[in-house]
């Protein structure tokens, strides 16, 4: 799959269905009735969506893990842990699960962010929060991350 490409500010009805911003959903026409996977962010207050072959690919690495090692079990659950897969419905939107709405606090205002290959859904406070905060050091880390000499692959 290739990268996706513009963030969006969207609204959650009461029901918690979340309509797909045209932009977006002209980028995944071609995996659209493929479905998804929505789980909780690794490492932020957010929900990550991915495209049934993207998550296909994370699970084979995954299977690759010695389930005989406490701490890749540990994992392994812990990622997976309130993972579902989701469909989008007739009319282009997507039913986020109470349980993960809770956890990525997301009330009415949104904002989907594509991340490469995923999509990130936050709620919009906590998503403008973020990036406030890492301004302060985005600098810094685009040197670290980006600025390496040597022969990666990334120009």
């Amino acid at each position: 799959m290739h990268s996706l490409i513009g963030t969006y500010n969207c609204k959650v009805d009461v029901k918690g269905r979340m309509m797909i911003p045209s932009g977006m959903k002209k980028q995944l026409m071609p995996i659209l009735d493929d479905g998804f996977v929505l789980r909780r962010s690794v490492f932020q207050k957010c929900l990550e969506l991915y495209p049934m072959a993207e998550w296909q690919l994370l699970m084979q690495k995954m299977n690759k893990l010695n389930r005989f090692k406490k701490k890749n079990n540990d994992f392994i659950r812990r990622f997976s842990a309130g993972a579902r897969i989701i469909e989008v419905d007739g009319n282009g939107r997507l039913l986020i699960p109470k349980d993960l709405t809770v956890f990525a606090n997301i009330t009415k205002d949104i904002v989907i962010s594509p991340s490469i290959n995923i999509i990130e859904i936050w709620d919009k406070e906590l998503y403008e929060q973020s990036i406030d905060d890492a301004a302060l050091d985005f600098a810094d880390l685009a040197e670290e991350v980006m600025g390496q000499d040597g022969d990666d692959d990334v120009s």
